[in-house]
């Protein structure tokens, strides 16, 4: 008998389905293997079924090292070691069908924050029992779209999610990043909060004192010195920015002046301090006042560091 075999979406991935038929072993593992490379490695026992691998079968690879178990139903081929890809599409596969990444997990994903959770938190259509090492959320109504081929809740519905859980301080950044990276308008935001609902008290917050240039800080300093510029009521500068071929931590460039801040990392060689130095030389001949900061400055120093900027700058503040 011919076999026939079609494609669907699965997670972003290939699904092969397969009308199962007296067929070679080999056969059969060439299908698992092609299933399993489009989903970066994980696979579901009724997809192993589909390709024609029963529970003996599964049982007898599982021995044998061919098949490692990651969640109930949920193995990996091959190897135990996934991508990050791997690992997010095996937890999918463990939460069931319609399942979707969520609350902090979809920000990392959306890369609306920096730092990978710890725990995989996912969405899911209907009550159902939660995988070890993962966290569910049941939603009467479930929203998906992709994201690098994997099924992601909406960036809003994201950001309203991830408030619920996290700081106003951390929300307001996320924020930043999706309307920097064009994922989110700002002005669609507060249609999605309402009385009651998670996060919307901490995300209306984070609107009220949105700030977009926090997506182009690059650092703790630089976001500890875009707070120190908001509590003295001085417009914020734009950061990382080129300037006379050069990549400036902060610049007012009415003002024409410029603020590197310093960490420890980028400036404790004597090559890296000439490199400092010959920059600000440059931007002094082309007119632009120089400022350098570090850490303890900008966090323990903070008014003699708004005094010691530019008049310029000082003076900003009480022209808004």
């Amino acid at each position: 008998m011919a076999e026939r075999c079609t494609q669907s979406r699965v997670f972003g991935a290939v699904e092969y389905k397969v009308r199962v038929a007296e067929r070679p072993l080999a056969a059969r593992a060439a299908h698992v293997a092609r299933v399993a490379a489009a989903q970066w490695g994980p696979i579901h026992q009724r997809q192993l079924r589909e390709c024609g691998i029963g529970r003996d079968a599964i049982s007898r690879w599982v021995a044998a090292g061919r098949l490692h178990p990651r969640y109930p139903g949920v193995y990996t081929v091959g190897h135990a070691a996934l991508p990050i890809e791997g690992e997010l599409t095996a937890a999918l596969l463990a939460a069931g069908p319609g399942a979707a990444l969520s609350h902090a997990t979809a920000a990392w994903w959306w890369r609306l924050i920096e730092n990978e959770p710890s725990v995989i938190e996912i969405s899911v259509p209907s009550r159902r029992q939660c995988p070890p090492g993962l966290k569910l959320y049941r939603r009467q109504s479930l929203d998906r779209v992709w994201e690098r081929r994997l099924p992601v809740t909406p960036a809003i519905q994201t950001l309203l999610d991830f408030a619920a859980g996290s700081t106003v301080t951390r929300v307001r950044r996320a924020l930043a990043e999706g309307e920097y990276r064009e994922l989110v308008d700002v002005n669609a935001v507060p249609p999605a909060l309402g009385r009651g609902r998670p996060g919307s008290a901490t995300l209306r917050a984070a609107l009220r004192i949105h700030q977009p240039r926090l997506a182009r800080t690059r650092s703790e300093l630089e976001r500890a010195f875009l707070a120190l510029c908001e509590s003295a009521h001085i417009p914020v500068p734009a950061f990382n920015t080129y300037l006379c071929g050069y990549l400036v931590d902060a610049v007012w460039r009415e003002q024409r002046v410029v603020v590197e801040l310093d960490g420890l990392d980028g400036h404790r060689t004597s090559a890296q301090l000439e490199r400092d130095h010959g920059r600000d030389l440059v931007l002094r001949q082309n007119g632009f006042e120089t400022r350098r900061y570090t850490w303890q400055q900008v966090t323990q120093k903070r008014d003699e560091v708004v005094d010691d900027l530019p008049a310029s700058v000082r003076e900003a503040r009480y022209q808004r």
